[in-house]
């Protein structure tokens, strides 16, 4: 039997979401109404840490949650079914026929509550619950600003895995809820250190390269680390899956696209022509790229997809607001459409042995893949970087790229990350996955001082440029090493706590 935790301590049920879970029972016990808006991409964790966290509390707990593709009517039956179970012990209620009528049902019901006892209302998958023209955010506005805002026992959670629409209508409405949002819970994927405490919770022991290599694939979301068993490395887990015609992972590409968006179609052209690019790929670019009918509908599409947690924008250092660029920051969806999309016919036949992947793994295209998700995954990590190379709080972080144009003889350079020092010094990140400590010879100092020379002119800073290293298993000590690199960070500073 799980013991249940006192309201001061952090659930033991919890992995990890130390401050997340600080802050919502903070919200909780407040002495005022909260309107608490939550979000985060598919499959994080949100509802899992809002039910379990609510049930250290002597709190009345009202969760419903939207049915995805239900219509009005089914939206408004589920409420009322949990209406009937949170507050009456019985089946259900009565449905309404309108948002305006079940909020009503609601309310009576709130007001029959001591009025010592705090009443947690969570509503979860919230753009599912709000179907076209079912007003359901008209009565929403009119149910806060008259009634639940001036009842300081009620807090009110908004959840859904469409970031973009609870941004869009909640956080940043513009009619009667605007501003009525106490507090915003932006809900990331784990870190190293939460993927690695949640293994041990569940008694799985992998050494932290084996961690890694199903991090630059599964990235940090919880649900994906469930399906990992014990016993088994990570390139079995992988196999199993991602290229089993039962795999859980399979499909799960097209469902989140589908679960997300009413026309995934463009987001996916979208999320696919960035994948090809290994570097990311300009806006202006990927526009044309795309051949979409409408260039400022593109622009809106890619923030809905940054918003949702698929890619991440960038722009260079130096460059202030212009040369945005696009790289992908989800690790699943860069596997999926380089690795189990091309393979797709293949694993619903049932015909890849059980050694593809194991193979697959030993050949040169799957290292250089890996040290693609591997930036993607130190990104996620930059408070780890900071720390490990002893970089000022106050540093500003980004990267850096110059790409000259066609039949230029000029050459290019990337950095793939970059701390611009307060005390007139410049850190420039290289970023190399590698399953042996990385020896820097000849050829590749030379390539280095050739992007500090590139990074030099084209910047046209004046200031101290260091270069440091981010690798998977440390630097190999070389005459170039030491001439050329002024600090490291490994795969054990990115484990570490922050």
């Amino acid at each position: 039997m799980r013991k249940k935790a006192k309201a001061t301590d952090v659930t033991e049920n919890i992995i990890g979401r130390r401050r997340e879970q600080e802050l919502l029972r903070d919200l909780i016990q407040s002495k005022k109404s909260e309107f608490i808006a939550v979000y985060g991409r598919r499959r994080v964790g949100k509802t899992y840490l809002i039910k379990n966290l609510m049930s250290s509390f002597p709190c009345v707990f009202f969760h419903v949650t939207g049915l995805q593709k239900g219509s009005s009517k089914e939206q408004l039956k589920e409420f009322a079914k949990q209406i009937g179970r949170t507050f009456y012990q019985s089946p259900s209620i009565i449905p309404q026929k309108q948002w305006v009528d079940a909020f009503e049902d609601l309310t009576v019901a709130i007001n029959d509550i001591p009025k010592e006892k705090t009443v947690v209302l969570f509503f979860d998958e919230l753009p599912w619950m709000a179907t076209p023209r079912s007003k359901l955010l008209m009565a929403l506005e009119l149910y806060w600003n008259r009634y639940w805002v001036f009842d300081k026992r009620i807090k009110l959670i908004i959840c859904g895995s469409s970031t973009s629409w609870i941004i869009d209508n909640i956080i940043n409405n513009r009619g009667g809820l605007h501003n009525r949002v106490t507090r915003t819970i932006h809900l990331k994927p784990f870190s190293l250190h939460e993927t690695e405490s949640f293994l041990k919770e569940r008694q799985i022991r992998l050494n932290r390269s084996q961690i890694i290599d199903l991090y630059t694939v599964l990235g940090g979301v919880p649900l994906y680390w469930t399906f990992i068993r014990k016993g088994h490395s990570a390139h079995q887990c992988i196999h199993e899956l991602c290229f089993q015609s039962d795999g859980p992972l399979v499909k799960e590409f097209e469902r989140l696209f589908e679960s997300l968006f009413d026309d995934p179609r463009p987001f996916k052209e979208l999320i696919r022509i960035i994948a090809k690019h290994r570097y990311g790929v300009g806006q202006s670019e990927l526009i044309e790229l795309s051949k979409l009918p409408d260039g400022g509908g593109t622009v809106k599409r890619l923030h809905q997809l940054e918003e949702a947690g698929f890619i991440t924008s960038l722009v260079p250092y130096g460059h202030k607001d212009r040369g945005v660029y696009y790289v992908i920051d989800d690790e699943y969806s860069l596997f999926y459409l380089r690795w189990i999309e091309p393979n797709l016919k293949t694993i619903a036949k049932k015909a890849i042995n059980e050694g593809f992947w194991i193979s697959q793994s030993n050949q040169p295209t799957w290292k250089i893949w890996a040290g693609l998700s591997f930036e993607s995954t130190c990104y996620k990590h930059i408070d780890q970087i900071r720390k490990a190379l002893k970089i000022d709080p106050g540093a500003t972080v980004g990267t850096w790229r110059f790409a000259p144009k066609a039949k230029e003889p000029q050459e290019g350079a990337q950095i793939d990350l970059l701390f611009d020092r307060l005390d007139g010094a410049i850190i420039l990140c290289e970023i190399k996955y590698s399953n042996n400590q990385f020896a820097i010879d000849k050829s590749y100092s030379q390539e280095l001082l050739k992007k500090i020379e590139v990074f030099r002119k084209h910047t046209r800073t004046k200031k101290q440029l260091f270069f440091c290293m981010i690798t998977k298993m440390g630097l190999k000590p070389t005459m170039y090493s030491e001439e050329i690199i002024a600090n490291q960070a490994t795969l054990e500073d990115l484990f570490k706590e922050i």
